[in-house]
């Protein structure tokens, strides 16, 4: 259903917890004396892709652009979860994992049986991860340390990574399962990454060799308390080239959100989740590299004022001029240009 600029899609998969006693087991035929815990998975995704696609891009002539995007993105903003990773924790102490599950879900509705004992929980859950190699699930086996994290870096690619494959979603829930009551407890699911998007009208100019990167972006999601990671050094994001027609070049990276503009914020369920002020400063950037007949390159620097949050695809579109300087009229993106760029010239980018 539609509210407002943004989509909420409901996926619901149930999962029944029963108590093991000695007049009361999963395996009774009769249980109609035991008490059901029972827990109503809601994986919410909340996107205005589809706002943003209509918004940014012309139904007629962006067509065809339009609807490539759209089949990037497909396993991105989707409301399919393809597995589902669930920890139980201990609420005191050092909050240990007491009991952990992981199920190849395909699908939007599951049922599951789970045999753990009657007491507070802190429950963590974390869908998508399987394929997404970029990403992996790390210090789990504590509450308060786990973690999504982008991988160990290749060194011998240096800072440089590759964009998110999968729509990532989490949640954290706490519970306490009370004897001889029936329960049931609601936990949504939020998605925790988002998708950068630069469109290129070369009018004219060649287009070979273009290379598109995008940087400032979260480096790791703390699940338990939904925060993210920052580096005072962030990474480098290739992007994935979604369409080259010599009339248009579109580019696309997927990450976690970039900073705020003040406080960091990560799950979205305010009414219009995506509206927000500019920042004072940069917040992330796309990163512009065109080579020249001349042998040189050009670098343009695309610097965003506004966040791009969890959930969210921002689309960015420009144009190139003579010398391969790549500007906008986005009032929210500043422009910088460096025409006779060299590698040692900046920090690290691997071509």
């Amino acid at each position: 259903m539609k509210k407002g600029n943004y989509i909420v899609v409901n996926v619901i998969a149930c999962l029944s917890v029963a108590v093991m006693t000695v007049s009361c087991s999963i395996i009774d035929e009769d249980r109609s004396d035991c008490p059901d815990y029972s827990l109503d998975y809601e994986l919410r995704l909340v996107t205005n892709m589809t706002t943003e696609i209509e918004t940014q891009l012309d139904i007629q002539t962006d067509m065809v652009l339009a609807n490539q995007l759209r089949e990037h993105l497909r396993d991105i903003f989707t409301d399919y979860a393809h597995d589902v990773d669930l920890s139980f924790y201990d609420v005191v102490g050092d909050s240990l994992r007491l009991y952990h599950d992981e199920h190849i879900m395909d699908g939007n509705q599951k049922s599951y049986t789970l045999n753990i004992p009657r007491q507070k929980y802190m429950h963590l859950a974390v869908a998508n991860v399987v394929d997404n190699p970029l990403v992996e699930l790390q210090e789990s086996e504590r509450c308060h340390k786990s973690t999504l994290r982008r991988g160990a870096i290749d060194m011998s690619r240096q800072d440089t990574l590759d964009s998110h494959t999968t729509g990532l979603f989490t949640a954290r829930q706490h519970m306490e399962m009370v004897e001889n009551v029936n329960q049931t407890f609601n936990v949504h699911l939020y998605m925790a990454n988002c998708a950068a998007t630069l469109v290129i009208d070369p009018r004219g100019q060649s287009t070979e060799g273009i290379k598109v990167f995008t940087t400032g972006f979260a480096t790791a999601f703390n699940i338990a308390d939904s925060t993210y990671t920052y580096s005072d050094t962030p990474h480098i994001i290739r992007t994935t080239p979604v369409m080259s027609d010599g009339k248009q070049l579109c580019f696309c990276s997927v990450t976690f959100p970039s900073p705020e503009p003040k406080a960091t914020r990560s799950v979205i369920e305010t009414a219009e989740p995506f509206v927000s002020g500019q920042s004072d400063k940069p917040l992330w950037q796309f990163k512009v590299y065109v080579p020249r007949p001349d042998g040189s390159t050009t670098e343009s620097i695309l610097a965003v004022s506004e966040p791009l949050r969890a959930g969210q695809l921002k689309i960015v579109k420009c144009w190139m001029g003579e010398n391969g300087a790549v500007t906008t009229d986005d009032q929210t993106v500043a422009v910088s240009v460096t025409i006779d760029w060299n590698k040692g010239s900046d920090h690290v980018v691997d071509f």
